[in-house]
C-alpha cells in the first residue's frame, strides 16, 4: 500500500480522498491555487503546495506543477479526484513517466471511452444498443446540420470530450441547428479543449441510470449496482439516489452485465460508471418494459457515489486506492448486496428561480444537521444516517473560478420513503446565508408527486416547474412575525438597568402602536405592533384584505442549528430562526425558508426611482462574445451577450426593444455581478 498519495484536485472530493486515506494510515499532499490557499481541502492534508493562479488553466490543469509537486512531496501516487484532470489520458501517461501510480484507468481506457464518438464505435462494435445519431470525425457544420435534419429534432448536440452536462445543446428545429451549434462549440473548447461535437436524437420521456463498475488488475470485474440520475438542470444532475426505483432484477442484471463488458472491452482497472438512457415506452407505470441505451462512460469515481456506498456499505476510494496498489478486488460479484435505500442532494450556490444562474459570495451562516462527514455508515448504524460530504467551512468564499456545488447531502433508509422523509429534514436543517443556493428547490423537487411517486425522467424539473419554482411556504405573516420578534429579542438583550433603554411599549393611560415596514417578494408591506396593558402584543401585518391581525407571543430555544425562537401568531406554531445581514433577515422554518427585508423608514426616506436603460450581468462571470454593437436596433428578449461563469454560458437577453448606445466592456473581460454591461435606450 502506498505511504503517500497526492490529490490533484480541490474542495469536497479532495476532502473524500484525505479522509479515506487518512483512515488507512496513508498520509496525503494537497495542491492549491491562490484563490484557494486558506481552502478546507488545504487544512484536510498533511502536506500542500501552491500550484498557481485563480483560473483552473492556471493551476488544477497544469499537471507539470501538479507532478512537480508530487515529486517534491514524496508522493508514490496521484489521486485525480473527479473533474480537471481526472479524465486526462495524459496526466496519467505523464504520470507513469514520472514513475507515479495514476489512481485510475489506463490511459488507453480514458482515451477508448473519454471520448463520446470513440466510445459509441466501440460498443456499437460489442453489439451495445445506441441512441440513432452521428459519430463521424467530420465536423463541417453544413454535415452536422444534414446528419440533425436525418435523425429527426428534437436532436442534441454533445460535446464529445465533454462531461458533467456542460457542452450539451436541445435543438428543438433545422433553423435553430447553427446558433446551438455555435454555442456548444464555444462552451467544449473553453472547458475541454476540443470542439469536436457528436449528434444524437433526443429520447423522449428518458431516465439517466448509470452502472457502478470496478475491476482490478488481476482480470476481475463487478458492478455495484445501479444509481438513478435523473433529476437534472443543464443536463447536470440535482438528486441520484441508488437503488433505482422501479428497477426489476431481470434489468438491473442485463444492465450490470453489459456495463462489466464495456469495461473489460477497454481492459478497465479500478472505479468507473456506464451511463445509460432508460426508455420508459409504456410510461411510468411499466417498468418491466423498459429498455436501455449506452451513453457515455465515465472513467472516474462520480460526484454520486456516496450513494452507492450507502447500500453496499463498501469505501470505494479504498478500493482505488487497494486497486492502484496492485491489490485484487475485495468482493466477487455474488458477494454483493443492496440494503436501503440512498438518497444524494447536491447543493449547489445558484438561484433557481432565475434559471440556476451561478451565485457566489461568503458563506457567512453555513449550519448543517446532525450528520457525519465523509464516513460510511456501519451496518449498526447505518438506519438513519446522515452524511454532509464538503469542501467548505463557515466564513469562506464560493468563488467564480470553480464548480457551483457548495456540499453534498447524503441520507440513507430502510426504505425509499423513509429516505424521502430523512432527507427533507436534514435540508430542513440546513441553513446557508451570504449566497442564494438551492437548498429549498431541493426540498421542492422531493416533495414534488413525480418524485415522490418515483416517476422520473430526465424532463421531472420542466414537468413540475408549478410546485418548484417561486415558491413561499413561510408566507409573508410568519416571516414578518419573526423577524419582529427577532428585532424585540435583540432590544432585550441589549437592556441595561437605565430605564430609557427599556423597549417594552409601556404606556401610562393609552396603547403605543410601533410601524415597521417590509419588502417581501417585491412588495412594500406596512405592520404595526400594538403593545397592550398586561403586556399583550398584537401584530397586523399589510393592509386591506390581504391584512393579517393577530397575537403574537414568542420566546428563544435551542435547536439543530443553534438559537431559535418558538413563535406562535395567526393560528400558526413554528420554530424559526432567524439570521440577519443587515436589513435582510432571513427566516428558517421546517416548512420552508423565506427572505424578508426589514426597511427602515427613516433611512429610505429620500430614495428615488432607479435610474433605466441599464443591461447588467446577473451574476459575476466573464464577457464570452457581443451579438451586437453600438447603434443596432434590438427587440425584446433578442440576445445581447454571452457570459461563462463557473465553467457554463449565460446568455443574456434584452429587456425591451431599444437601439444599443454602448458597449462598456470587452471579450473576455470579468465583470462582476450588477455590473453594467451595456447601455440601452428605449425604443
Amino acid at each position: 500500500m502506498f505511504k503517500k498519495i497526492l490529490i490533484a484536485n480541490r474542495g469536497e472530493i479532495a476532502c473524500r480522498v484525505a479522509s479515506t486515506a487518512r483512515r488507512m494510515g496513508i498520509q496525503t499532499v494537497a495542491v492549491y491555487s491562490d484563490a484557494d490557499a486558506h481552502a478546507k481541502h488545504v487544512a484536510a492534508c498533511d502536506e500542500a503546495v501552491h500550484i498557481g493562479g485563480n483560473a483552473p488553466k492556471d493551476s488544477y490543469l497544469r499537471w507539470e506543477a501538479i507532478l512537480a509537486a508530487a515529486k517534491a512531496t514524496g508522493a508514490q501516487a496521484v489521486h485525480p479526484g473527479y473533474g480537471f484532470l481526472s479524465e486526462n489520458e495524459d496526466f496519467a501517461n505523464a504520470c507513469a513517466a514520472a514513475g507515479l501510480v495514476f489512481i485510475g484507468p489506463p490511459a488507453s481506457a480514458i482515451l477508448a471511452m473519454g471520448l463520446k464518438a470513440e466510445s459509441k464505435r466501440l460498443m456499437e462494435t460489442a453489439g451495445v444498443p445506441l441512441v440513432p445519431g452521428y459519430h463521424g470525425a467530420d465536423q463541417n457544420p453544413e454535415l452536422l446540420q444534414r446528419e440533425a435534419d436525418r435523425i429527426g429534432y428534437p436532436a442534441l448536440i454533445k460535446a464529445s470530450a465533454g462531461g458533467g452536462g456542460k457542452g450539451m445543446r436541445i435543438v428543438e428545429k433545422s433553423e435553430d441547428f447553427a446558433a446551438a451549434l455555435a454555442s456548444c462549440q464555444r462552451e467544449a473548447i473553453n472547458s475541454f479543449g476540443s470542439d469536436a461535437v457528436l449528434i444524437e436524437k433526443y429520447v423522449q420521456r428518458p431516465r439517466h441510470i448509470e452502472i457502478q463498475v470496478f475491476a482490478d488488475t488481476h482480470g476481475n470485474c463487478v458492478y455495484l449496482f445501479e444509481r438513478d440520475c435523473s433529476v437534472q438542470r443543464r443536463h447536470q444532475k440535482v438528486l441520484e439516489e441508488a437503488p433505482a426505483p422501479g428497477m426489476t432484477p431481470e434489468l438491473r442484471k442485463a444492465m450490470g452485465e453489459v456495463a462489466v463488458a464495456a469495461a473489460r472491452a477497454v481492459n478497465y482497472v479500478g472505479a468507473g460508471t456506464v451511463e445509460f438512457i432508460v426508455e420508459q415506452p409504456k410510461g411510468y407505470d411499466h417498468p418491466e418494459a423498459m429498455t436501455f441505451y449506452f451513453m457515455e462512460m465515465n472513467t472516474r469515481l462520480q460526484v454520486e457515489h456516496p450513494v452507492t456506498e450507502a447500500i453496499t456499505g463498501l469505501d470505494l476510494v479504498e478500493w482505488q486506492l487497494r486497486v492502484a496498489s496492485g491489490e485484487p478486488l475485495p468482493l466477487r460479484q455474488e458477494q454483493l448486496t443492496i440494503t436501503g435505500h440512498a438518497i444524494e442532494a447536491r447543493i449547489c450556490a445558484e438561484n433557481p428561480d432565475k434559471n440556476f444562474l451561478p451565485a457566489t459570495g461568503t458563506l457567512q451562516v453555513y449550519r448543517k444537521p446532525a450528520h457525519t462527514a465523509f464516513e460510511l455508515a456501519t451496518a449498526a448504524k447505518r438506519t438513519g444516517s446522515v452524511r454532509f460530504d464538503d469542501g467548505v467551512r463557515e466564513g469562506d468564499t464560493i468563488s467564480p473560478y470553480y464548480d457551483s456545488m457548495v456540499a453534498k447531502l447524503i441520507v440513507h433508509g430502510d426504505t425509499r420513503e423513509q429516505a424521502l422523509a430523512r432527507l427533507d429534514a436534514a435540508l430542513a436543517h440546513t441553513h446557508i446565508v451570504g449566497l442564494t443556493t438551492n437548498v429549498q428547490f431541493l426540498r421542492h423537487v422531493a416533495r414534488s408527486e413525480s418524485f415522490a411517486q418515483g416517476r422520473l425522467d430526465t424532463a421531472l424539473i420542466q414537468r413540475e416547474a408549478a410546485v418548484l419554482f417561486k415558491q413561499h411556504p413561510v408566507g409573508l405573516a410568519l416571516a414578518a412575525a419573526a423577524d419582529v420578534a427577532q428585532t424585540l429579542l435583540d432590544e432585550r438583550a441589549a437592556e441595561t438597568s437605565d430605564p430609557f433603554s427599556k423597549t417594552d411599549g409601556w404606556r401610562s393611560h393609552a396603547e403605543f402602536g410601533r410601524r415597521f415596514a417590509f419588502e417581501f417578494d417585491g412588495q412594500h408591506v406596512p405592520a404595526c405592533l400594538t403593545y397592550g396593558h398586561g403586556g399583550t402584543l398584537t401584530l397586523a401585518v399589510g393592509e386591506g384584505e390581504a391584512a393579517v391581525s393577530g397575537v403574537l407571543t414568542f420566546e428563544p430555544t435551542s435547536t439543530v442549528t443553534g438559537q431559535g425562537i418558538i413563535l406562535t401568531y395567526a393560528g400558526q406554531r413554528a420554530v424559526v430562526n432567524v439570521y440577519r445581514k443587515g436589513e435582510v433577515a432571513h427566516v428558517h422554518t421546517q416548512a420552508g425558508a423565506a427572505q424578508i427585508i426589514a426597511v427602515d423608514l427613516l433611512a429610505h426616506a429620500g430614495d428615488g426611482v432607479a435610474e433605466g436603460g441599464r443591461l447588467t450581468a446577473p451574476m459575476p462571470g466573464k464577457v464570452v462574445s457581443f451579438a451586437v454593437k453600438a447603434g443596432d436596433a434590438v427587440k425584446k428578449g433578442q440576445p445581447l451577450a454571452v457570459m461563462e461563469a463557473m465553467k457554463m454560458e449565460h446568455t443574456i437577453a434584452a429587456p425591451i426593444d431599444g437601439t444599443v448606445a454602448e458597449l462598456l466592456f470587452a471579450l473576455g473581460d470579468q465583470v462582476t455581478e450588477g455590473a453594467e454591461l451595456l447601455k440601452l435606450s428605449a425604443a
